[in-house]
């Protein structure tokens, strides 16, 4: 759905192609060894993976701290291993080249390195924006994949520029991205569910947001490091209770992650009648697991579904687009929701439109992560 607000600074999309299909087999299969040793040998000719942080005044130095073990699944992998960090350090360039002319009416090319501050306040200047339109990105960036990452930090970096989203809503984040993209996108405060492993973070726009307190539930029961981040925010005079997760993965990890859903629902009906609540995050549903549950709760409802399920939304996970993951058996689910709340008092906020993020393929022949985000736009009415 076109929303006539947005038009101005919306990111390039399309839709994937395919049919809508779960795996017919259980994808935590084993790679054969044959297809592992290609992806090691692989591995072995990428350049060292590293970050810098880059700032006026000095040069902090950032290493990643993070390896994933790779695990074939339907779905996302994630790991609980947290490597020790390394001392080695490599700047994240971003290249253009532009030509000079020189008395001779030759040409000579000059090359320009920007760091990842200037990527993102070159890309389009902000856009005047109405105070009751909100704009919200929900996006799995898979920190953990440390593969290509210098592409895939950049293009990140690009998305979230020409989506200046007023809310970002993000998971699979480690320290590593954190620093880089604090310094990066300094106009936004950033709340990080946790700091260590890898965790989730709620990005608020200084010019648009103003954070009014924030807390951490943990879930008791995760065996990923899984909690709900919440944060209460002022947007244009409106009270909004703002959160994520991201919920346990693994079809192994179908009862917990029901277990962390219930208590996301739970926490989205207890917030005070004068607030809207919007949770956005990866949940790792299968539609079945919903129904399981009984649908939704009322007063709960599913953006995708409000907004009349729109196809090329329908989803964020896709091996059958998405080649980051080398999964054996294609699968394409619904993976990352976005679910309302409207306050029952006041202005109502209803959904206008619903966008894929990340669908562009990076020169290194991979995705800025295995996951689509969703950028969704939303408005106040009386």
């Amino acid at each position: 759905m076109e929303n006539k607000h947005d038009s101005a600074t919306r990111p390039n999309t399309g839709a994937p192609a395919g049919g809508d299909r779960d795996c017919n087999k259980s994808p935590e299969v084993v790679r054969p060894q044959e297809e592992t040793a290609k992806k090691k040998k692989r591995r072995k000719n990428k350049q060292k993976k590293t970050f810098k942080t880059e700032d006026a005044s000095s040069h902090q130095s950032v290493a990643p701290q993070h390896t994933r073990d790779k695990t074939t699944s339907d779905q996302s992998t994630q790991t609980e291993a947290v490597a020790t960090q390394t001392q080695d350090t490599q700047t994240l360039p971003l290249q253009c080249t532009h030509t000079k002319e020189t008395e001779s009416k030759s040409t000579q090319t000059v090359r320009t390195h920007l760091t990842l501050k200037q990527v993102y306040e070159g890309q389009a200047p902000d856009q005047i924006q109405d105070p009751n339109h909100l704009t919200v990105l929900t996006w799995n960036i898979d920190g953990l994949d440390d593969e290509d990452i210098k592409d895939r930090v950049r293009s990140l970096v690009k998305y979230l520029a020409k989506c200046r989203a007023d809310v970002i809503l993000m998971q699979e984040l480690i320290a590593d991205y954190l620093k880089v993209l604090q310094n990066a996108i300094s106009d936004y405060e950033i709340l990080p569910g946790s700091e260590i492993g890898y965790f989730t973070g709620i990005f608020l726009r200084k010019s648009r947001v103003e954070l009014l307190e924030s807390s951490i539930v943990k879930f008791p029961t995760t065996e990923m490091m899984r909690n709900l981040l919440m944060a209460t925010v002022n947007f244009s005079g409106h009270q909004l209770c703002l959160m994520t997760s991201h919920l346990e993965s693994l079809k192994t990890g179908s009862q917990e992650r029901l277990n962390q859903l219930r208590r996301v629902w739970k926490r989205m009906k207890e917030v005070p009648d004068g607030q809207t609540v919007i949770f956005g995050g990866d949940t790792n549903l299968r539609d079945w697991e919903v129904q399981k549950l009984g649908g939704l709760p009322d007063g709960i409802t599913d953006v995708w579904e409000m907004l009349g399920k729109p196809e090329d939304c329908m989803y964020t996970w896709d091996t059958v687009t998405n080649n980051n993951k080398e999964i054996p058996v294609p699968a394409r689910l619904r993976f990352d929701r976005v679910y309302l709340r409207t306050a029952k008092e006041g202005a109502q906020l209803h959904p206008d439109s619903m966008t894929l993020v990340g669908l562009e393929k990076l020169k290194c022949g991979r995705f800025t992560s295995d996951h689509w985000g969703l950028f969704c736009t939303f408005s106040f009415q009386s």
